[in-house]
């Protein structure tokens, strides 16, 4: 039989120990949460607090490309789900509703959480109704959270995932720029670009042959007017999340190196200069560099077909002042042909021959997998080596010249808009319809005001040679 007074001290130092726990969280503040690419602030106190997390579940018809729409399953009425950003230590009271709209239950597992299902054993939800937990957010961290509500990988496909930072007590250094990007993939009846409303498809995500690996839920959803920005001087600091659900993800930004590396989303510096980064599914990495000059750096997953081919690709627009030290640009061009400028032959992304019913749609998804590296994805060309399209008189002048150049391709010097171009278009295989369609959408894009092409116009041109 043990001792009273030991006894009495156990219970004792249990009771303090408690008390000085419980005294450590200070207050109560309600969690902002960021729509992606945006990220909440930096948390700037010094002690934990509790924190109130507010999120919802929502099943909403979207765009998954030009002309594809998709149902989502989401976490705060998008995808990825909200950006949650709380401290080490913080007390974090989850609530999570599920919209009266939806047709199925859904849970949240973040795997911050250490606790059963990292909170989905306590998070099941039917539509209409609402579920709190709470727990502690003991380890720093960039983590990943998901649905993982049956058959999970069909909730994680659909949508269903996010990021949740724990900031390190200390916080993390100071960047001039912070961003959300999160990769994933979409199963769809249709392939790639067939345009309507498209229902997953359970196959095809069991054999893991993904029509659509993106960023942020969608094709060019950082691109153009949405793509992320950034001034020469500057450090950039991107959350990359991997939603999976299947395939993991080879992170490169083109024309850019990662100064420093948070391998899988762990606290510690584990990597400098590194080139590409893996990030697994269901997992994450913090990658930090420095912008040294202007550019439009190319975010891409480098397994490569999926950027070019399936939409995984991303723009970070870098202005301001050049440093020729750093990059130089082009210092002087010459023509090279040692076989004798034969032209070759490139085949096309593959579609379907049928004809197309809306071109501009079909026309402008060619375009961007077979055109837009060199042209550029607005037609305005690069100077000095691929003639601009938008606003092009050598095109305009003669719509079926066009044609003519994508069916048989062409070598040696043009003159477009009073500069001389001298290289080699290769020919691309396309069918007639889709070589219409893709000279139309040039023809009629960007400031152009040209005709449209028909497939029996190709039909034509091609019968010339």
């Amino acid at each position: 039989m043990r001792p009273f007074v030991p006894t009495l001290v156990i219970v004792l130092a249990s009771v303090l120990n408690f008390s000085c726990t419980s005294y450590a969280i200070q207050g109560e503040e309600k969690a902002v949460l960021t729509a992606a690419p945006h990220v909440p602030p930096p948390i700037t106190r010094k002690h934990p607090t509790k924190v109130v997390v507010e999120l919802e579940t929502v099943e909403k018809k979207g765009r998954l490309a030009d002309g594809v729409e998709y149902e989502f399953w989401t976490f705060g009425g998008e995808v990825p789900g909200s950006f949650i950003r709380v401290r080490e230590g913080d007390v974090v009271e989850f609530h999570l509703n599920n919209h009266p709209t939806s047709k199925m239950p859904h849970n949240i597992d973040l795997h911050a959480v250490t606790g059963p299902g990292g909170g989905a054993a306590a998070s099941f939800t039917a539509p209409g109704k609402g579920s709190t937990f709470s727990f502690t957010a003991m380890n720093p961290g960039l983590y990943v959270y998901h649905c993982a509500t049956a058959p999970v990988g069909m909730h994680i496909a659909n949508g269903m995932y996010g990021l949740i930072l724990v900031e390190p007590k200390a916080g993390l250094p100071p960047v001039d720029r912070e961003y959300y990007v999160m990769q994933s993939e979409f199963y769809t009846k249709g392939n790639y670009g067939d345009p309507g409303l498209q229902p997953f498809d359970m196959e095809k995500a069991i054999e893991e042959d993904a029509d659509y690996v993106v960023f942020n839920g969608a094709v060019g959803s950082l691109t153009g007017e949405r793509a992320l920005a950034a001034h020469v001087g500057e450090t950039v600091r991107l959350f990359v999340g991997n939603g999976g659900p299947n395939l993991v993800s080879s992170f490169h930004v083109i024309g850019e190196i990662f100064d420093r590396v948070h391998q899988e989303g762990g606290t510690l510096v584990t990597q400098e200069n590194v080139q590409t980064t893996l990030v697994p599914a269901g997992g994450a990495a913090i990658v930090e560099f420095d912008v040294e000059v202007p550019a439009n750096l190319i975010l891409v997953d480098h397994a490569i077909f999926r950027a070019f081919n399936k939409g995984a690709l991303a723009n970070l627009v870098v202005e301001g002042e050049e440093n020729k030290a750093v990059y130089s640009g082009l210092l002087e061009e010459s023509v090279y042909l040692p076989e004798g400028g034969g032209i070759q032959d490139v085949p096309a992304t593959e579609t379907s021959n049928e004809e197309i019913e809306d071109p501009m749609v079909a026309g402008e998804r060619i375009y961007t997998s077979n055109c837009a590296a060199c042209h550029q994805p607005q037609g305005q060309g690069l100077p000095g080596a691929f003639p601009p399209l938008a606003g092009s008189d050598y095109l305009l002048a003669d719509p079926l010249r066009a044609v003519d150049i994508v069916v048989h391709g062409r070598s040696g010097e043009i003159l477009v808009n009073g500069e001389t171009y001298n290289g080699v278009m290769p020919a691309v295989r396309l069918s007639d319809a889709e070589v219409a369609a893709v000279v139309t959408y040039v023809l009629n894009s960007w400031g152009n005001n040209g005709p449209e092409i028909s497939p029996v116009d190709v039909t034509k041109v091609r019968s010339k040679h």
